[in-house]
């Protein structure tokens, strides 16, 4: 057939298609555009005309047609009215209420999100499925990730952390692909942090290693984490000792008659400086697992090093000295920490009752809902058998029998027991209440990593390198009077020493 025996052909079928839709009463440019706007035929004989019949709107509506017998029987009269009420029905709600389909819509997303988690065509790459709530927002768990730090470029670069680290490895068969994605990564380090070796980590793995450290550490989970954008972060902080005349360390307020003068009065504000500290990861790992078992090298990765950097991590906030380190919340160098002194006659090495009520009325009251005690592992036989002594007899306070584990809680807050504790049984620091929402982490939010062909080569083995920066420093530099003269009051409050 000819080019303009088919285009004839064409035109001749438009022209029949326009003329049927003009004699069914249509607006041919209204053809596509909308639905049941058809002109009103006349009922089919022996039934009714689904169109002509008064929807239900509502589902109460709906259960009062369903009740009418003769509705209903007009209905019924033919096969295809039913199915045809049906669909006006579920047209009407959807237009009335469109909430409906945006609840289909979601769980439809989601089932198939899940899916294709779960069924990955082999050789397609992974769809980006996060939540843009997350990338907009920052993970809902204290920030871990987020969408401007500078291995955000690099999201879509690799699948898991497997991936990353087999690209990085210097006995890779890269392909040309993987050449460009490891020159990528190179780039993206050395324009962030020239001074340093290594391959800029992409911030959702850097994520996702924090996360899995975030559910076991003591600090980081519960203490205000601060982005630092270059790798000193100045960050303000009252310089306030004493409540007792005024507030946040100089701001009075005064009650003022109408038209009578105002007093001024000012805070005293300082600032606390964050210098990024370089904490390093280091592991060593067979070449045949490297590239013969992706996912044990896979589980390994996802285990060891975030386990490994938040123990480290932790060790530092707690009890960190501050040089060439962070400035731990339990250390020495804490002038904040108000230690409660042991009880007249208190038998060394013992922690009695009354050691912990004393320390729970010096923490700050606003601090009370968040504070935890943190506590040496060998503390538990003396917190288990502490007591409340009433007259010549007592009771068990913590620990009243043998068959149910111990609660975890003292005086309603969580006790953590660490191996981490700054002091051990009899020492200050065995026992400590905290309330780390006063201890600031700066997180450079940059991780790189490195791997070695030459210092295990006799062993046949890779050398890997994870570092981070970080950095941590108590908010509140002293402990504060409170406002009726009493006893000093802190957000870190350690048992003395019972020597």
């Amino acid at each position: 057939m000819t080019a303009t025996a088919t285009r004839g052909r064409a035109d001749i079928m438009s022209g029949m298609r326009r003329r049927m839709v003009l004699r069914a009463g249509f607006d041919p440019r209204q053809v596509g555009k909308a639905y049941n706007r058809v002109a009103e035929p006349s009922a089919p004989a022996g039934g009714m005309d689904p169109e002509r019949l008064a929807i239900p709107t509502n589902q109460a509506a709906l259960e009062e047609m369903l009740g009418d017998s003769a509705k209903m029987q007009k209905v019924f009269a033919q096969p295809e009215a039913f199915g045809e009420f049906i669909t006006n029905y579920a047209r009407n709600t959807h237009a009335r209420d469109l909430s409906i389909a945006t609840q289909v819509k979601e769980q439809t997303e989601q089932i198939l999100a899940n899916w294709l988690r779960e069924n990955q065509p082999e050789g397609v790459d992974r769809i980006d499925l996060t939540p843009k709530a997350v990338v907009q927002t920052g993970n809902a768990r204290n920030h871990i990730h987020n969408p401007r730090a500078m291995g955000a470029v690099l999201d879509r670069e690799f699948t898991n952390s497997a991936e990353y680290f087999r690209t990085i490895w210097h006995n890779a068969n890269r392909t040309a692909d993987m050449q460009a994605k490891l020159t990528r990564v190179r780039n993206a380090f050395s324009s962030t942090v020239p001074s340093e070796g290594g391959f800029l980590i992409p911030e959702v793995l850097r994520s996702e290693l924090l996360a899995v450290a975030l559910e076991q550490s003591v600090v980081r989970q519960r203490a205000r984490v601060i982005p630092m954008e270059t790798l000193r972060v100045p960050f303000p902080a009252i310089d306030a000792t004493s409540n007792v005349s005024s507030v946040y360390g100089g701001v009075v307020g005064y009650w003022t008659e109408e038209g009578a003068a105002l007093t001024a009065s000012q805070a005293a504000f300082s600032r606390i400086v964050l210098d990024a500290k370089k904490l390093t990861a280091y592991t060593e790992v067979p070449n045949e697992l490297i590239s013969d078992s992706a996912i044990s090298f896979q589980a390994f990765l996802d285990q060891i090093f975030p386990e490994a950097l938040n123990f480290y991590e932790d060790l530092a906030f707690l009890k960190g000295t501050g040089v060439g380190e962070p400035q731990g919340a339990l250390s020495t160098g804490n002038t904040a920490i108000v230690p409660v002194a042991k009880e007249s006659g208190q038998v060394a090495d013992t922690i009695v009752w009354e050691n912990i009520v004393k320390m729970y009325a010096r923490m700050l009251p606003g601090s009370l809902d968040r504070a935890v005690w943190v506590v040496s592992p060998d503390t538990f036989p003396e917190l288990a058998t502490m007591a409340l002594s009433v007259g010549t007899g007592g009771s068990a306070i913590w620990l009243n029998n043998g068959v149910a584990g111990p609660p975890m809680t003292i005086l309603g807050r969580p006790v953590i027991v660490s191996e981490k504790a700054p002091g051990l049984l009899g020492d200050q620091g065995d026992i400590s209440f905290v309330d780390f929402g006063f201890y600031l982490i700066g997180d450079r939010q940059v991780m790189s990593a490195m791997s070695s062909p030459h210092f295990k080569f006799q062993n046949d083995q890779t050398a890997y390198r994870i570092i981070q920066r970080v950095d941590g420093k108590p908010w509140l530099q002293s402990a504060v009077t409170p406002q009726n003269n009493g006893a000093p009051l802190s957000p870190f409050v350690q048992l003395a020493a019972r020597a």
